[in-house]
């Protein structure tokens, strides 16, 4: 370790001034005498070397010593089980799996880092790291989630089963941790000795052990209970209990007396046999001896005195007891008798009832002394210290205090309560000079407004006059306050009490009707802005509700001025949430939401930030497709329009507005919006609009694909005029599997019946609660006629039927794979009926089906029709290059999915190719066979199509035909599109984004060549349908591009400017503002000639731009020019010591001086060859004026120039003058670098004193100094 000293000039005379009292001569420096400097080694002594260090190691640490030393709080253990052992022997899965899981999940739990690894034995070594605690509690989980469990029992006798479990059942579960077992004790009413212990053979083993151990423990243990008469109990104690804790001394035995309280006889030994035995002997022996010796008198002491024959800690009986060997017995408290028995020897009794005597009768006295009752509590003191002062000096005084009177009892010994007596009048004399007492009559409603919150006033009030303020409890409902204390505090407080309860008095609370909704805001997330209203209005009170009385009330309480501003405050402050708290929702296309949050959630943040407002998407994984948008009006208007911009820009949308009167809107949105959302979902999830409640307005928008909303419009309007001329409702009830049957596939059934009856029919969707209700709606006579088809139907669906058919046991399969797929979808489509298939290995074709009669049939018939495909199978094959398939499948086999749904086939699609064989390569032999046949003649066929290009299709040939259709249709298409090679960076755009949102929006594959090929071909690849589209978009793309080409070289025109340098500072302006406010007036760019290059002209302005704005531009520079040539330039002879007057702190008068003359003045720099010259520039008549002005100046500041000049003559120079004088620096003698007839220092500039490396020396004779 090393030290750094810095020395200063203070340091450094602290330094020497310490370095004389060490007998080292320093003498003074003075201006007259200058003797010898300071050695080197006088003025830097060296530091000890070895000495201290061993000094140091002799030193004893001090308060490090005390430190314990610091151990590890993470330690590591291993555990092994062995393979035998193991619960998951899978070997495979080694790092994963059900074990794995079971690590994971101990770790998490504990807290403790558990690594697994396989021994070559293929038992599992488990490293646990952690805390100690941590590390026991993994140990348990391991051996009971990894380790097959094995139990035992261990029976050891019942009363042992205390010993362990422990106190609290801390033993067993530290025996559980140590052992990692688990272990079952009978419980106390279960006559059973066994405990069960269950974990691994090792840890049973230990635990078995330990048990053991403790039973064995116990066994050289015995407890014995003595059964003596309750009134020899204190000659077996002994006075103050000597006898007993000698006996268990001795014994080494623990001897339990009850208690003179406890009504117990028995006397309960516990230790070793032996002991025990010689103990209980002994206590017989006293027991039988006093019961033959004793004899008892009673004498009649009167109740109040029995607390002296006790006396204080029953001291007086043991005191008895000890001196004569008789028990005295006093009758309990609770009874009346005041008879006193003494049990003892005959002979000892005489002077024991002497004894009692002098307990109860001499010097026994009762006295009082006179003292306020308010002043009691003071004289006893804080938790009784000042009583206990006089009790401890005199233990048989007892002293009583009775509320209410104003005197103190005392009783005892009367030397004793004299003593006392004198000390608590002095105590009572000495309060009533300080102290003094106050009540005054405040309302109990404002009690509490006193105390504050949480005592905060009464407190202060308490701590700031030293006093004690009581004040009465609330259910007392008492007005009155006491004050008490040093007089002159008891009237400040008292007066500062009454202030606080007059301005009580004065006081308004008021009511303010706040939504409950807003409380949680106007309070803040952790309170903040309640406190920022507090601080405002300090003297008003606020009170908010309980959240769970659901009220609105929020009360303002406090001076009437002040609850005035704080309403009116708070008011404001709800007005301003209510304004930004307007909610509206907008249906949007769930395809369109990831638009709308944009890359990253930009275009979501944008709108968010430009519209300040909060908007809220539904989860990924929901149904709802509404956007909530909250904040003020205009502002959500306004992030609506943009939102619902973005959707018709992406999709072929259209909105239509439909007039219906606003009276019938609730009946057509229906209870909970059932109806709406049922003609919605009718006519493809359309959006249908409706103004909000109350506006007035009669416009309904529908919003979606143009045929769905043409549709939806007629359904509405249809419904509307029904709705005018009657409408009719009616609710049915059907089990909610029956649905599906009763809409039918595709909505067919249900189509029917609305056909028929012209009644419309609503179905619960998922989010309703009643799942049965079925609603009617249309004319009273369409409902009832809907109504009759609907109830027959759904009566039969409730006549359950069992039927069978048969079905060949090769179609079996079909039906169950995939887990019953297609049965399930039959039982959902039809009504929930079960179809039973024979097991697998039966040869039964018997089907059983049980259900509803119709659904029934019609499942029977959806069978039937399912084998009449299967056994019009057939299987085709549809050739597609490979290169294509990942396309054809779309997004996560989208695309595929649809065409096996729609056209009811399968499709297979051929293993990936992953590294094609070159055609040139010859055929290879399999097993000897010629390459004519087979896989390799086949591939030896050129013109045959690949294996990885055939996509196999299986399902009725007409469907697998139209299937090969639709796939060959998926295929993409290549076209080419010109355009020239110079605009393609921008069609690419930024980082890509031009091509990547064409890309996106026509679903195409767009390649731009690259740009070392010059071309200007770019293809696009994709569907047929999209090509068109994608072309179209790129033309348009190319156009605007054009056009935006064309506007560039137009403002591209470049115009310059022939204009003196001298001139260009002006134009440019201070700060460029004049030549800024040109170029964005006239929106050109006007570039100046660069002062450093020489080649370039330096009188050349350049502005580039429109033509037009570009002339406009060169005129308004021209005009300055004008100007500037006007002006002229005159030097004035201005004396140097006035500048710095005349331009004033940071330039700020001289500017005054040049804007209001409209001239430039220009001061001469430093060194100029004539410091005097000051140049005037501007119009003729403006520099005369300033000249003036400035020479005017220059007269006034020059006086007082003069006047200092003349004041500087008479003046002492200052310090700083006088230190100027040439200083020798610290100089010291025999410095390590000093030779020795030379006593200058190294000069670190000299190549001969530190040369450099390689280089020639040239000595240096130079004199060396301090530098300046």
């Amino acid at each position: 370790m090393s030290s750094v000293a810095v020395l200063t000039q203070e340091s450094f005379a602290e330094h020497r001034s310490g370095l004389a009292q060490q007998q080292v001569k320093v003498t003074a420096l003075n201006s007259e005498e200058e003797n010898d400097p300071p050695t080197y080694k006088e003025a830097f002594p060296p530091l000890p070397e070895k000495a201290p260090c061993l000094e140091a190691a002799q030193e004893p640490a001090g308060p490090w010593s005390k430190i314990r030393p610091i151990k590890a709080s993470v330690i590591t253990q291993v555990f092994h089980v062995p393979l035998e052992e193991r619960k998951y022997k899978d070997m495979n899965q080694f790092g994963e799996g059900e074990q794995a899981k079971i690590c994971l999940d101990i770790m998490q739990k504990t807290g403790a880092h558990l690594e697994l690894s396989l021994a070559k034995d293929q038992g599992l070594s488990i490293m646990v790291s952690g805390k100690l605690e941590a590390v026991m509690k993994a140990r348990k989980e391991i051996v009971a989630r990894l380790q097959t469990q094995a139990s035992a029992t261990v029976a050891i006798p019942k009363e042992h089963h205390r010993f362990v479990i422990g106190k609290n059942g801390e033993k067993l579960q530290d025996l559980e941790l140590k052992t990692a077992t688990k272990i079952q004790i009978p419980r106390p009413d279960d006559p059973s000795n066994q405990i069960k212990i269950t974990g691994t053979k090792e840890g049973i083993e230990k635990a078995r052990h330990e048990i053991l151990l403790i039973s064995a423990e116990q066994d050289k243990r015995a407890v014995e209970r003595l059964d003596v008469e309750k009134v020899y109990h204190p000659f077996i104690a002994g006075p103050y209990n000597k006898l007993v804790s000698e006996l268990m001394q001795d014994t080494g035995t623990r001897i339990n007396i009850p208690p003179p309280s406890v009504n117990k006889t028995e006397i309960v030994f516990t230790g070793e046999k032996e002991q025990l035995a010689q103990a209980v002997a002994r206590v017989k022996k006293i027991y039988e001896e006093k019961k033959k010796k004793t004899t008892t008198i009673a004498v009649e002491v009167k109740k109040s005195q029995h607390k002296y024959v006790i006396g204080p800690k029953g001291n007086s009986l043991q005191e008895i007891l000890e001196k004569t060997g008789v028990s005295v017995e006093i009758p309990p408290t609770d009874s009346s008798s005041e008879t006193v028995i003494l049990r003892g020897e005959p002979e000892k009794l005489g002077q024991a009832l002497t004894e009692v005597y002098a307990k109860v009768l001499t010097s026994f006295t009762v006295s009082s002394v006179s003292a306020p009752s308010w002043l009691h509590r003071f004289i006893i003191g804080k938790k009784g210290q000042n009583l206990a002062k006089i009790t401890q000096q005199m233990p048989k005084v007892h002293i009583e205090f009775t509320e209410g009177e104003d005197k103190i009892t005392l009783e005892g010994p009367t030397e004793d309560v004299n003593v006392a007596q004198e000390q608590i009048e002095v105590m009572v004399k000495d309060l009533i000079n300080r102290m003094d007492y106050a009540e005054i009559n405040v309302d109990h409603k404002f009690h509490r407004h006193l105390i504050g919150k949480n005592g905060a006033n009464i407190n202060r009030i308490k701590d700031l006059y030293k006093v004690s303020v009581r004040i009465p409890p609330d259910n007392e409902k008492s007005n009155l306050i006491r004050i008490e204390g040093d007089p002159q505090g008891v009237q400040q407080a008292k007066k500062e009490l009454l202030e606080l309860a007059s301005r009580m008095e004065n006081e308004r609370t008021k009511d303010l009707i706040i939504e409950q909704k807003f409380h949680r805001t106007i309070i803040g997330q952790k309170g903040e802005r309640i406190r920022e209203i507090r601080e405002k209005f300090p003297e008003v009170i606020i009170n908010f509700p309980d959240p769970a009385h659901k009220s609105d009330i929020v009360q303002l309480r406090g001076p009437k001025n002040e609850v005035e501003k704080c309403t009116k405050y708070m008011q404001k402050m709800v007005a301003d949430l209510v304004e930004n708290s307007f909610s509206i929702s907008v249906p949007i296309f769930k395809q369109f939401h990831k638009n709308i949050i944009g890359k990253g959630g930009a275009n979501i943040k944008k709108i968010r930030e430009e519209s300040n407002t909060k908007i809220d998407l539904p989860a990924e994984n929901s149904n709802s497709e509404t956007i909530v948008i909250t904040g003020k009006r205009a502002n959500c208007e306004a992030a609506r329009h943009r939102i619902l911009a973005i959707q018709k820009e992406l999709a072929n949308i259209t909105e239509v507005e439909v007039s219906i009167p606003s009276k019938l809107h609730n009946s057509l949105i229906g209870a909970k919006g059932r109806f709406i959302r049922s003609i919605m979902e009718e006519c493809g999830g359309v959006h249908i609009h409706f103004p909000t409640e109350g506006s007035g307005s009669d416009t309904v928008t529908i919003r979606g694909p143009a045929q769905d909303v043409e549709k939806a419009k007629k359904q509405l309007l249809h419904l509307a005029e029904e709705k005018q001329t009657k409408s009719y409702t009616v609710d049915l009830r059907a089990k909610p599997e029956y649905h599906k049957f009763l809409i039918g596939k595709g909505g067919g059934n249900i189509r029917k019946v609305r056909d028929n009856t012209g009644a419309r029919i609503i179905f619960p969707t998922t989010e309703d609660k009643d799942q049965e209700l079925i609603t009617i709606m249309g004319t009273e006579e369409a409902v009832k006629e809907a109504q009759k088809e609907l109830e027959a139907l759904i009566k039969n669906l409730d006549n359950v039927v069992e039927d069978s058919m048969v079905v060949d046991p090769k179609h079996h399969r079909h039906f169950v794979i995939r887990r019953g797929q297609v049965l399930r979808e039959i039982a959902d489509e039809y009504g929930g009926v079960m179809v039973s298939f024979p097991r697998s290995g039966t040869q039964s074709d018997k089907v059983t089906l049980k259900g509803a009669k119709d659904c029934v049939e019609a499942a029977k018939k959806r069978i039937q029709e399912i084998i009449e495909d299967l056994e019009a199978q057939v299987t085709i094959e549809c050739t597609i290059p490979q290169k294509f398939h990942r396309s054809i499948m779309g997004p996560k086999g989208s695309r595929i999915q649809q065409i096996t749904r729609d056209y009811g086939v399968q499709i297979k699609f051929p293993d990936r190719e992953e590294n094609p064989a070159p055609v040139a390569e010859p055929a290879v032999q399999e097993n000897g066979e010629e390459g004519g046949e087979g896989k390799d003649g086949k591939d030896a066929d050129p013109s045959s199509p690949k294996k990885c290009d055939i996509i196999i299709i299986s399902g009725r040939r007409e469907k697998c035909e139209a299937a090969k259709e639709a796939l060959q249709a998926l295929v993409p298409v290549t076209i080419e599109v010109e355009v020239p090679f110079d605009l393609h960076r921008y069609i690419i755009g930024q980082k890509g984004s031009g091509i990547r949102k064409m890309m996106d929006e026509f679903e195409v594959n767009i390649q731009v060549p690259a740009p070392e090929l010059q071309s200007d071909i770019i293809t696009i690849t994709g569907l047929a349908t999209n090509l068109d589209r994608a072309k179209a978009g790129l033309l348009e793309r190319l156009k605007e591009l054009q056009a935006e080409q064309e506007d560039r070289a137009l403002r591209s025109f470049k115009l310059t400017v022939t204009v003196d340098p001298k001139y260009h500072p002006k134009i440019i302006g201070r700060k460029g503002a004049v030549i800024t406010q040109i170029r964005t007036e006239h929106e050109v760019n006007i570039q100046f000639p660069d002062k450093d290059d020489e080649s370039q002209a330096q009188d050349q302005i350049t502005i580039t731009g429109y033509e037009k704005n570009a002339e406009a531009a060169r005129d308004a520079i021209m005009k300055i020019v004008g100007e500037l040539e006007q002006m002229v330039s005159e030097d004035v002879t201005l004396d140097h010591r006035v500048h710095a007057r005349i331009i004033g702190a940071r330039g700020k008068a001289i500017r005054k001086i040049m804007d209001e003359f409209k001239v430039d003045i220009r001061f001469p720099q430093s060194g100029a060859p004539d410091p005097n010259c000051v140049t005037v520039t501007g119009l003729p008549e403006n520099v005369e004026e300033a000249i003036d002005h400035i020479l005017n100046l220059e007269e006034e500041y020059l006086a007082d120039v003069v006047d200092n000049e003349a004041m500087q003559v008479y003046m002492k120079p200052s310090s700083h003058e006088e230190s100027k004088a040439p200083s020798k620096g610290f100089v010291v003698r025999d410095a390590p670098w000093a030779t020795v007839n030379n006593e200058k220092a190294p000069d670190m500039s000299s190549s001969e004193d530190f040369p450099s490396f390689g280089a020639q020396v040239a000595p240096k004779t130079l004199p060396w100094g301090p530098k300046r």
